[in-house]
């Protein structure tokens, strides 16, 4: 049976180790694939008891997803070993040289401190149309008088890739008469995808570049523009796509205020050279910019770019587009017993917070100068909300919850674990057409943040997607703690742990209809509903 994992992998080292090594480092298996901390690996049964253990970050020797301490411990405890010898082992033999020395612990020390940060989007893949609401979403970007910031939606089917961007933006300018080399210097997207993963220092012949500018009514063939990398540079290309775009506000191309516009590109696989989809587990290496025009002048505006450090010309510094949702297996083991997180359960501290237009649409706040400043520390409830008019932009709002693992004995393997967050109502109560269902999506984020300056504007960007679940619009009041809600958060909390860090998350949603908000409780209730604030529960158990 084919592996949903499988792709192709992105090798700096190749590994052999033995299975009892492998179990002691406590690594996760995932069928053959494995991602630990925002960071990939590749792990392949060779038989003869033996896995082969591909990692993308050098000078990570035990592929935890960091270059430190204990990767110098483990290639200087073979020190002096040569090939032929028992205690040689090739996984610490850097630079393959048949001996362990003072040159491989350099291999190691070069990239101390290293870390694997990609931004990776799942995308679902859908048999037929690609469902709006239904495509994973990501975001980067600001909400100020100069700076534009950006949801995207991203599934696939048999026939295509799917990218929609929606950009909040105040003034809206498009070339009237465009021409190819300065389609960038206006309102517009630039889509960067390469086939062979995120790798290399310079794009190969599998990378392409797609460019789509704002237009208002006019055909679109000159709006866009295709092109793919010779091995030296970007060469225009009659690629077919489509890119349609759309906005709101008063109008492109004056000084009244706008909320912005979208592009939605639909890139066929055969355009690629594919005869349909890639495979499920198959990464591609993806970039987004978003360019900004903001009077008739072109004054100069920075562009927005995911991931944040992404070069061009350097797809190693690109993001990763994987291809179907991954599942979570974990390695066999012998449950133990399942532990809860909640806040001020047992003095347990769970963070959480909400930003954007909370349950008001950022009433009262001028919308392009204290909306994405907005925050809303100590807050009792939180909204997660999106929508397909990027008009009502000020009515989004993403929620933010930090969670600690201590209570997870160390080396266990997780077997299972679920959020649960408590609904009491929701936005669109009364009006026609009503609220309909949510598809929230929960995303892993790597970085701390203070719920006391938490804002649109500086929370963290999402690490990758990991799951989602329907959550269903109330009628009435249903009463307290609320209607619960569960999220299956396995993978997210294996990798937290494994990494030794606090599980980190973000959750929104790609929604479409006008009143999709959605209303939780937060962990700053008080007492009297302990039992709504959001819940972790781990069912942890010990290797076999």
């Amino acid at each position: 049976m084919e592996n949903p994992f499988s792709s192709k992998p992105r090798v700096k080292r190749l590994f052999v180790v033995s299975c009892m090594v492998f179990a002691c480092l406590g690594l996760l298996l995932m069928d053959s694939h494995t991602s630990i901390a925002g960071g990939e690996s590749t792990v392949v049964d060779t038989g003869a008891n033996e896995l082969m253990l591909l990692c993308d970050l050098p000078g990570d020797v035990n592929c935890d997803c960091a270059v430190d301490i204990v990767d110098i411990m483990l290639v200087a405890s073979r020190w002096g070993c040569e090939c032929g010898n028992e205690c040689y082992d090739p996984l610490y033999d850097l630079d393959e040289d048949c001996d362990i020395d003072i040159v491989d612990i350099m291999q190691v020390a070069v990239h101390w401190g290293e870390t694997c940060s990609w931004r990776r989007v799942n995308a679902p893949y859908f048999d037929g149309e690609v469902r709006f609401t239904e495509t994973a979403i990501f975001w980067f970007g600001q909400v100020n008088p100069t700076a534009n910031y950006a949801d995207v939606r991203v599934g696939y089917n048999d026939e295509e890739l799917y990218l929609h961007l929606a950009a909040f933006d105040r003034w809206l300018w498009y070339d009237t008469t465009p021409s190819p080399d300065d389609l960038t210097a206006w309102d517009a997207a630039t889509l960067y995808l390469d086939l062979d993963g995120n790798v290399g220092s310079v794009p190969d012949a599998n990378a392409y570049r797609f460019v789509a500018q704002l237009n208002w009514w006019e055909p679109r063939d000159n709006w866009q523009a295709a092109y793919w990398d010779d091995g030296s540079d970007w060469v225009a290309a009659t690629i077919p796509f489509t890119a349609t775009t759309g906005w709101r506000g008063n109008a492109p191309n004056d000084a009244a205020d706008d909320r912005g516009w979208v592009v939605t590109f639909r890139i066929p696989f055969v355009s690629l050279g594919l005869e349909g989809p890639p495979s499920q587990g198959t990464v591609w290496g993806l970039a987004v910019i978003l360019h900004d025009r903001d009077d008739d002048a072109g004054t100069p505006i920075p562009d927005k770019t995911w991931p944040e450090a992404m070069e061009p010309a350097e797809p190693a510094t690109w993001g990763q587009l994987a291809f179907g949702i991954p599942s979570y297996d974990p390695s066999p083991a012998t449950p133990g017993e399942s532990v809860t997180i909640r806040h001020n359960l047992d003095g347990m501290t769970v963070l959480d917070a909400a930003v954007g237009g909370h349950t008001v649409c950022g009433d009262g706040l001028d919308f392009w100068t204290e909306w994405g400043e907005a925050n809303y520390a100590g807050e009792e409830q939180f909204n997660v909300q999106s929508q397909a008019d990027v008009a009502d932009w000020p009515c989004f709002s993403k929620y933010y919850v930090t969670l600690p693992l201590d209570a997870i004995p160390p080396g266990k393997v997780v077997i299972s674990a679920t959020l649960t967050l408590y609904q009491f109502g929701n936005a669109g109560q009364g009006w026609e057409p009503g609220p309909q269902p949510s598809l929230i999506q929960m995303l892993t984020v790597d970085q701390d943040w203070d719920e006391d300056t938490l804002t649109w504007n500086n929370a963290p960007l999402a690490v990758e997607n990991v799951a989602a679940a329907w959550v269903d619009p109330v009628d009435t009041f249903p009463g307290w703690p609320g209607i619960p809600w569960e999220w299956d958060a396995s993978r997210a909390v294996a990798e937290a742990y494994a990494a030794g860090e606090p599980l980190r998350l973000a959750l929104y949603s790609a929604d479409a209809a006008m009143h999709s908000g959605k209303y939780f409780v937060s962990s700053d209730t008080g007492q009297w509903n302990a039992e709504g604030r959001p819940t972790l529960r781990v069912l942890w158990g010990n290797l076999q």
